[in-house]
């Protein structure tokens, strides 16, 4: 599943590509039916919170997108080309066209849906309005896992698997810790680094959580083998104690940690 940090790109490149022109909004699967109600209008705007895409078409609404586990958009520049059958909604201007094929969500919503939706996530590290200290409210009063807490979408919105391993292992932090555990300034630690890293994601288009002293190539683009400290590391050396990555399933997902360096 996509994270926060390819969200949040995908809404700054169709800012730059869609907002303020004039659109086509077509459905060859036939599944999206407001596609012809937001057809020939101008896009006015293109918004991401954590995981979740916002398409706003003026007073018609948003087009609300979760792309979830299998959900893509490919965004290319005309010339059009055929749609595919499952493409559930396409966006095209003059210059450029997106396609969206098998999201979780896709659906027009209105102002109070859109505020709902707002509500029930926690506060996303790339968005300016976040405020933190409704996460730790949450986080400091459960007896869950922090690692489990990260992934939780409505304590945290836009951290996925990757960030929840990388951003535990920076701060030392074993995963199985409960939040009621968790000290204050560990909280901000982990905040701070969310931030910078998933900023840096959205820069780059890709995670990469190494620092350069901890990389095989110190120099140069970043190889993926030497992208991140422990996500999909299993069984291979921890690039600061040598001692093997564990992964573990947790509600779900790969847990991936070094029991050494985050006792």
């Amino acid at each position: 599943m996509p994270e926060g940090h390819t969200i949040h790109r995908l809404a700054l490149d169709h800012s730059d590509r869609f907002v303020g022109r004039t659109v086509t909004v077509t459905s060859p699967q036939d599944r999206f039916a407001a596609a012809s109600r937001l057809d020939g209008q101008v896009l006015s705007d293109v918004e991401a919170y954590g995981k979740h895409l916002l398409y706003r078409f003026g007073e018609a609404g948003w087009v609300h997108i979760h792309l979830g586990l299998f959900g893509k958009i490919w965004t290319k520049p005309t010339p059009l080309e055929p749609a595919r059958s499952t493409v559930r909604m396409r966006l095209a201007t003059i210059d450029w066209f997106a396609d969206l094929v098998g999201p979780t969500q896709c659906m027009l919503i209105d102002a109070d849906e859109r505020a709902a939706l707002f509500q029930r996530l926690g506060p996303d590290p790339l968005r300016a309005d976040a405020v933190p200290d409704a996460a730790w409210q949450k986080l400091s009063k459960s007896r869950q896992s922090v690692a489990a807490l990260l992934m939780d979408q409505h304590v945290i919105a836009g951290i996925g698997n990757a960030f929840r391993a990388e951003l535990l292992y920076r701060a030392g932090l074993n995963p199985h810790v409960e939040g009621t555990r968790l000290t204050f300034a560990q909280w901000q630690m982990l905040w701070r680094d969310a931030k910078r890293m998933m900023r840096l994601g959205v820069r780059a288009n890709r995670i990469v959580t190494t620092r350069p002293e901890d990389r095989e190539r110190r120099h140069g683009r970043v190889q993926p083998s030497d992208a991140t400290y422990v996500y999909r590391r299993a069984e291979m050396p921890c690039r600061r104690c040598g001692s093997m990555v564990v992964m573990e399933p947790l509600a779900g997902r790969r847990l991936y940690w070094c029991p050494s360096c985050q006792r």
